[in-house]
């Protein structure tokens, strides 16, 4: 293997200027074995550069050739398979993997171990060695031919170094003399070798020669050392000074230190005094407007608020830890708690004091709203009230059971108030239902003074009946209104009675919202609508934040407060609506109608505002109120209908409640145009409807002097008239029934009653269809003894115009009798009959013509007498 390394470096790395540092014998893996050598080199030239070189035999000689060149730098790993057990393959990974078996695991070794050498020592690369031997990966290798390979290479190639010029002009100049040492290179040696120990001997015997002068080099020696022992001897006197210095400079580093660590700790304490004096430090002028400040006047109330602010400001810093250890943190907060206490106590007094004074002055102004339908407004209090609404949220914050005491205290002075406001204003409200006149006289004798009402609540209902009994004489059904005109009908007591609801509604309104606003503003609740858990919420800076669940209950609750306080200051106003809607009902059934679209307006109106709201609630319990006697008014003018009973002697005509559906219906239709509950109307007028169209028939079942067929025409073309004229989309269908119904018992009373004046011509022709029926061809109707020739002539002689004429005249008069005035339909039945008449004609004719064919037996009469019989009738009546 040595023969070989010589041969390759001299062959083929020299001539390239590269030194060979290992070499393997190799052949690649799973395939025929061509042997070849892997080769370790690194140039000669600075800088250094290594690489793996692959050489191949020749096959045309027995000369070596480099066959392909790696970089060592772009080796990324050497895997040598196993480290533990002697195994020759091993991968070398460069663009890709290369996988080699060496001719032993010794050579193997030795050149992995020179690669990682090599890559240590230049390029300082971590390759990544796997499965090696952790003894191949160490500086030194064990002695042997790897030592020899690799080791004294490599030592020999970090002693080398480049020749200068001279001695490069020695050496030619010597191989000039000795020209045969490139022939004979031992002997050259040989010669060189001789010529060294000559120079050697010679400067030996030189250097004992100048004995004196190494004398005088001892000489020089010792003095050199005395001088060397001063200065140490300087040296060390210098470091013992050095010394106390070093020691008195540690000492001022600790001083630093020191008094660097006092002038932190003292500007730590700045801070903190710093922090409690601006934090916890309440001005005197702040302290004098919480101990003396006027709270009646407008710069007191503000230096008030600015006082209050500051100290829950200052009670409520944040402090650090240990600071509420300190005496004068514990002073300023005795302090701040006294200072709250009692401006608390003052706030507490001087509110109370307010509600009392200002309750006195609203009730002076109470008498003169008692005789007008208005409440008295409460604004000048709310405005001055809420001037303290900052000091109460402060007080809220604060004092939260002296908050709640003057909440108390405020809804036990309101309701007092409010009661005997709502009161008499609803006392005006029903003396002016009842009907009072100018001079203040009642219609139906109760009297009103200026400011001051006389009757109790059961006075007024006793009046209530007496009005209500005198109405209902009039006009308080639909039988009733059926007997007279729209200009019978007590039109103006009902539009006075609208307009005084509407006026209670409107005065009742603003001052629940007023007086709902103004407490959520003074006592500081929460008005908007709850959110749920989590929910995020726009903060007043626009931030969004998301509302902890501990804040959503405190909304709740302070939502209920605000119900429950507005609930007992207004617990008088469901009960006096509730009597109030009782006494327009005792008066006039029908104001339920006028009550209905009214307070479905307001409590739509309220929700608008605010669904959950103490008036729309309050509203929404009487408007169920209303409406039950809204259903109960309907249910009783249907029961009427049911037990209404006709005369037996005289003609039925129109029905009274058929008339009277019709003055309700246009009513309703004037009262709940544009309303919000139209469809409470729809349901009614589907009831009602029925309700007539059930007791027409049963009337024109039960009438005996006026046919049924005429009873069930007139009216049901009534109800048609009414519908058609009214337009109610509801009815739409009822409206077709009632035309139907009026249609075929009009019908069907022309038929009945033109079958009597030519009664025998009828029986006749009725006998001949009936033959013709039964299968006799119709020309031979005439050879069948009853209805031949003969027979035919002596009926239709029976029948001469005259009689005829005198036949249809009956006919007018008894037509005339059974027909009303107030529908006037008598010229429309008359018309009908005479069209019936003359298809009745025809169709005798064509069956004379049919069965009689060219017997020239006609009519006594044509249709042209028939048509001058009815218009002279007709006229003559």
């Amino acid at each position: 293997m040595t023969a070989i390394k010589h041969a390759l470096q001299r062959d083929i790395f020299t001539p390239n200027d590269e030194r060979l540092l290992s070499i393997v014998n190799v052949c690649k893996a799973g395939k025929k074995k061509k042997n070849c050598f892997l080769c370790a080199t690194v140039t000669t030239e600075r800088p250094v550069q290594v690489k793996v070189v692959k050489v191949k035999k020749s096959d045309k000689g027995d000369f070596y050739k480099r066959q392909m060149a790696w970089e060592l730098r772009d080796l990324t790993e050497v895997d040598a398979k196993d480290a533990n057990k002697e195994n020759p393959e091993f991968d070398l990974h460069f663009e890709k993997v290369y996988r080699w078996v060496a001719s032993s695991t010794a050579e193997k070794n030795s050149f992995i171990s020179c690669i990682w050498k090599l890559n240590q020592r230049y390029l300082r690369k971590k390759v990544e060695f796997v499965n090696v031997s952790p003894q191949l990966l160490e500086e030194s290798v064990p002695s042997g031919e790897s030592q020899i390979v690799a080791g004294g290479d490599e030592d020999a190639l970090d002693d080398y170094q480049e020749l200068n010029a001279r001695e490069e002009q020695d050496i030619e100049s010597m191989m000039e003399v000795c020209e045969y040492a490139i022939s004979n290179a031992e002997a050259f040696a040989e010669k060189l070798s001789r010529e060294l120990q000559v120079l050697d001997g010679a400067n030996i015997q030189s250097i004992m020669a100048s004995e004196k002068q190494v004398n005088i080099l001892m000489q020089l020696l010792d003095q050199a050392l005395a001088e060397v022992d001063n200065i140490e001897g300087k040296l060390l006197s210098y470091e013992e000074m050095l010394q106390s210095v070093k020691e008195q400079m540690d000492q001022i580093s600790q001083s630093n230190r020191l008094i660097q660590i006092s002038n932190t700790n003292n500007g730590k304490l700045l801070d903190e005094i710093q922090f409690l004096v601006n934090y916890m430090d309440l001005s005197k002028g702040h302290i004098k407007a919480l101990q003396e400040g006027d709270l009646s006047s407008p710069k007191g109330i503000e230096a008030c608020i600015n006082a209050s602010e500051a100290l829950s400001q200052c009670m409520n810093v944040a402090l650090k830890p240990g600071h509420e250890k300190l005496m004068a943190v514990k002073q300023q907060q005795h302090l701040f708690s006294e200072l709250r206490d009692a401006f608390a106590r003052r706030l507490t007094n001087h509110l109370n004091n307010v509600f009392v004074h200002q309750g006195h002055d609203q009730s002076s102004t109470l008498s003169q709203h008692t005789a007008e339908l208005t409440l008295p407004k409460h604004s000048p209090l709310h405005r001055d009230l809420l001037r303290y609404a900052k000091l109460m949220e402060w007080l809220k914050n604060t004092q939260r059971e002296k908050y709640e005491g003057l909440s108390r205290t405020y809804v036990d002075y309101m309701t007092r108030l409010y009661e005997r406001e709502i009161k008499d204003f609803f006392e005006v409200a029903k003396i002016k239902m009842a009907g009072t006149s100018k001079d203040g006289k009642g219609k139906f004798g109760l009297h009103g003074s200026s400011g001051k009402l006389t009757g109790s609540t059961s006075s007024l209902n006793k009046l209530a009946v007496s009005s209500s009994n005198s109405r209902r004489s009039q006009s308080s059904s639909l039988l009733d209104m059926g007997n007279m005109s729209a200009s019978d009908l007590d039109v103006a007591d009902r539009t006075r009675f609208d307009k005084i609801f509407e006026q209670v509604l409107s005065e009742l309104e603003p001052l629940c919202l007023a007086e709902q606003d103004f407490i959520s503003k003074f006592f500081k609740l929460q008005q908007n609508p709850t959110l749920a858990q989590g929910e995020n919420v726009d903060d007043s800076d626009g931030a969004v934040h998301s509302r902890p669940p501990s804040e959503h209950r405190h909304s709740i609750s302070e939502k209920d407060m605000v119900r429950m306080m507005m609930n007992k200051i207004f617990q008088s106003i469901e009960t006096e609506l509730n009597s109030l809607i009782a006494l327009g009902d005792k008066i006039d059934s029908f104001n339920s109608l006028y009550m209905l679209v009214k307070m479905s307006h307001h409590v739509w109106t309220a929700e608008n505002v605010d669904p959950a709201s103490y008036l729309s609630t309050t509203l929404g319990n009487v408007l169920v109120t209303v409406k039950r006697n809204f259903d109960k008014c309907i249910s009783g003018q249907i029961r009427q209908m049911e037990e209404v009973k006709i005369s037996k002697k005289s003609k039925v005509g129109l029905l009274p409640f058929v008339t009277g559906f019709e003055e309700f219906a246009k009513l309703a239709e004037a009262i709940f145009r544009n309303a919000e509950r139209r469809g409470d109307l729809d349901k009614a007028y589907i009831k009602l409807i029925r309700a007539v169209f059930n007791n027409v028939e049963k009337v024109a079942n039960e009438s005996q002097k006026t046919p049924r067929d005429v009873v069930m025409m007139e009216n049901f073309h009534h109800i048609f008239s009414t519908l058609s004229s009214l337009k109610i989309s509801c009815l739409e269908a009822e409206r077709k029934e009632a035309k139907q119904k009026y249609t075929e018992h009009l019908q069907s009373y022309v038929i009945n009653s033109l079958g009597q004046p030519l009664e025998k011509l009828n029986h006749f022709f009725e006998g001949v269809e009936a033959r013709v029926a039964q299968g006799v061809r119709e020309e031979e109707v005439s050879y069948q003894l009853a209805f031949n020739k003969q027979e035919l002539r002596k009926v239709i002689k029976e029948y001469p115009g005259k009689e005829v004429k005198k036949g249809l005249d009956n006919l007018y008069k008894k037509v005339d009798k059974h027909l009303c005035e107030e529908e006037n339909l008598l010229q429309v039945v008359w018309h009908s009959m005479q069209d019936e008449f003359i298809r009745q004609y025809k169709h005798f004719e064509g069956l004379i013509n049919r069965c009689y064919p060219g017997s020239g037996i006609t009519m006594e009469f044509t249709i042209q007498d028939m048509l001058e019989y009815f218009s002279s009738i007709a006229q003559s009546h």
